[in-house]
């Protein structure tokens, strides 16, 4: 028992951390649901300001929140645990994960990106890497994990269950090859899921059982709504929902009630990500 490659032994729990894997030993077991409403008014200055020079691909809504949860992961880095193997392991990196539509059409296929964040990163870190991934994808069609699993579909049927139950025994020890998990969703710190891009409601979404990810980040559609002011008046104004699921074994309720107030807190302020994401923020 001992350190992975992809994470840290934690070594120091207390007794219910230690004891809950044993008694709630898959991930989709602990889920915790949280949604959240933001007021985008900060935001949308924010952003605007940043295209003022009108670059060629621009600085958008899920780049901001990519930005928001890499900082938050960075800060908040209880949250970038995760159980494996029945032991509680702190990931070695911070980093994100989402799928890339080719084109907006049925029969599009979807690709994978992956940003490995750094502790120096900012916003403009973020933009600039989404672009290199979603220009990649887009171009080429096919990322590293999606060619390896092309390669997989070609082995006979009868092999298929071997092959799973390798490959989960494989997962389960962090022995995975990294060809195969290169730009695998399921193991960065978080996953998100645009749906405001295809005119989606934000709501839940699982976690799974493969992978280590313990936080999966829902982002909707843009809407206007109702804000109650300090004076007592009521004003429309920009709004998205988030919606967060959560492994709970890996905190507990407050660290995460704690968490939603510095994720609110970058809502309102978002020039704190044109600094580092390793900069302390005042919450």
């Amino acid at each position: 028992m001992g350190n992975r490659k992809d994470g840290t032994l934690v070594k120091e729990i207390d007794s219910m951390h230690y004891i809950m894997p044993l008694m709630y030993p898959n991930r989709c077991d602990n889920e915790a649901f949280i949604s959240e409403t933001m007021d985008l008014t900060a935001v949308n200055k924010y952003l605007e300001k940043k295209n003022a020079e009108d670059p060629e691909y621009k600085y958008n809504m899920f780049q901001f929140i990519v930005s928001v949860m890499l900082k938050t992961l960075t800060l908040r880095y209880k949250l970038n645990r995760f159980y494996a193997n029945y032991n509680l392991y702190q990931r070695n990196e911070v980093s994100a994960a989402f799928t890339i539509k080719q084109v907006f059409k049925d029969e599009s296929d979807e690709g994978l990106a992956f940003i490995h964040s750094k502790p120096e990163f900012t916003i403009d870190d973020v933009h600039n890497e989404i672009y290199r991934q979603v220009h990649y994808v887009r171009k080429e069609g096919k990322d590293q994990s999606t060619q390896s699993m092309d390669s997989i579909q070609k082995i006979p049927g009868f092999l298929k269950r071997i092959i799973g139950r390798g490959a989960r025994f494989l997962d389960r020890h962090g022995w995975m090859p990294q060809s195969v998990i290169a730009t695998d969703p399921f193991q960065s710190s978080v996953v998100l899921a645009n749906l405001g891009s295809i005119k989606l409601h934000a709501g839940y979404h699982h976690l799974t059982n493969w992978g280590t990810t313990s936080v999966f980040v829902v982002v909707g559609e843009k809407k206007q709504r109702w804000f109650d002011n300090e004076d007592g008046t009521r004003e429309l104004r920009d709004s998205i929902d988030l919606g967060l699921t959560v492994d709970e074994r890996v905190t507990d309720g407050f660290y995460c009630s704690r968490t939603i107030q510095l994720i609110r807190k970058l809502f309102e302020n978002p020039e704190l990500l044109d600094l580092p994401f390793n900069t302390p923020v005042e919450y």
